[in-house]
């Protein structure tokens, strides 16, 4: 993306089913009501739809599939099902950008819909087996994680406390969300004592795991002003694939998260401290360190005792997951799409009692696979344009 895109695209809508277990409702159906409700925010209807953005974890023809069930088919112009787990929506975004600049589309719907929770109750691992790890029995995706935490404990002397300050900063934030799937008090002695999964990560390290549905919708600015709600400007955006299973990730305690976040940087024309607002894929409490660090936000190495000061939570110098994340709010399989909606809530100033106070631009970082792809997001609010 060039800095020729700046500003010229706006998420117009958001839908979110807040639906965290909702038995009898299918995957399909919680990304059909979040669709229904981010064409609902910003007055636009399924007839307006041209362009389809979308991944699912149990179809190998997601565009198709729900293309068919909206009823969209006709109507498309364009179309994306990129797949590269939880960072899919964020390179969704960035591919619709192009062809809502290209006019090759009007109105481009991102969506995620998942019954994890209800269906399972646990983290399934997706039909795409890792030949070179399934014989030692590793936990797929958390000793992924646990081996990268490892590496990062090993390299820069992080510890388990570091760590815990990550669930613990999360739940601060997640007690100011009224949608929020757990509220309750958390103290560091249950975080350091849930049980272990995956040495050096506990239950406590790791995301929830919910049903749910979200989508946006994105239009050329022009467009967007004249639409039910303020639009939240893309001013840039940055992607980077690493590897696919975490024994061809070329240095364990570094994510290719620094590509894409300077590529967004760039096309955004911001330094980190223009950021106001910071929502990071945390699907276990060493992402929230290595993103950290990687999008530059604190040094390499730096980030256990950044987020230990009490940096990223309430009243902190970086607010951080204001949401809960992954580890408190909600994590519905892929939770990528859900970093996004959080950011244009803060831009908007909707964010209720953990709004962060004149929050202008906000940076959306996504994950996927095993640290494997990753994507960011910056975007502002029309006066940042």
């Amino acid at each position: 993306m060039t800095v020729l895109l700046r500003g010229k695209i706006a998420i117009a809508g958001t839908g979110n089913t807040r639906r965290w277990y909702a038995p009898g409702r299918s995957a399909f159906e919680q990304l059909a009501e979040a669709s229904v409700l981010a064409l609902e925010d910003c007055g636009l209807g399924l007839k307006d739809v041209d362009a389809l953005y979308c991944a699912h974890s149990t179809s190998g023809l997601p565009v198709l599939n729900i293309a068919e069930r909206l009823g969209l088919g006709p109507r498309l112009r364009h179309a994306d099902g990129t797949m590269v787990g939880g960072a899919s929506f964020l390179f969704h975004l960035r591919s619709a950008m192009s062809a809502l600049a290209a006019g090759q589309c009007d109105v481009a719907l991102v969506c995620y819909g998942s019954n994890q929770a209800s269906a399972g109750g646990k983290l399934v691992p997706m039909p795409d087996p890792q030949p070179y790890e399934e014989p030692y029995g590793a936990r797929y995706p958390l000793s992924s994680y646990a081996l990268a935490a490892a590496r990062h404990m090993h390299e820069y002397g992080t510890t388990r406390e570091h760590l815990a300050h990550v669930a613990l900063a999360a739940r601060q934030w997640s007690k100011l969300n009224p949608d929020a799937r757990e509220r309750g008090d958390l103290s560091l002695d249950e975080v350091l004592s849930a049980r272990m999964i995956s040495d050096p990560l506990t239950k406590a390290d790791s995301c929830l795991v919910t049903d749910g549905g979200a989508a946006v919708v994105l239009t050329r600015a022009d467009m967007a002003r004249d639409l039910k709600r303020m639009p939240v400007h893309v001013l840039g955006t940055g992607i980077a694939v690493s590897h696919r299973q975490i024994a061809a990730m070329p240095d364990l305690a570094r994510s290719a998260a620094h590509q894409s976040g300077a590529a967004a940087l760039q096309a955004a024309g911001v330094s980190l401290t223009d950021i106001d607002h910071v929502m990071v894929y945390d699907a276990f409490t060493i992402c929230t360190l290595l993103f950290l660090e990687d999008l530059g936000f604190c040094a390499k190495g730096e980030g256990g005792p950044f987020v230990a000061s009490g940096a990223i939570s309430p009243g902190g110098s970086l607010p951080v997951n204001t949401n809960g994340g992954g580890l408190s709010c909600n994590h519905p399989g892929m939770y990528g799409l859900f970093t996004l909606i959080e950011s244009v809530e803060q831009l908007r100033g909707t964010a209720g009692a953990r709004q962060i106070e004149g929050a202008k631009i906000s940076l959306a970082h996504a994950n996927g696979g095993v640290l494997s792809s990753q994507a960011t997001a910056i975007l502002g609010t029309p006066d940042t344009v």
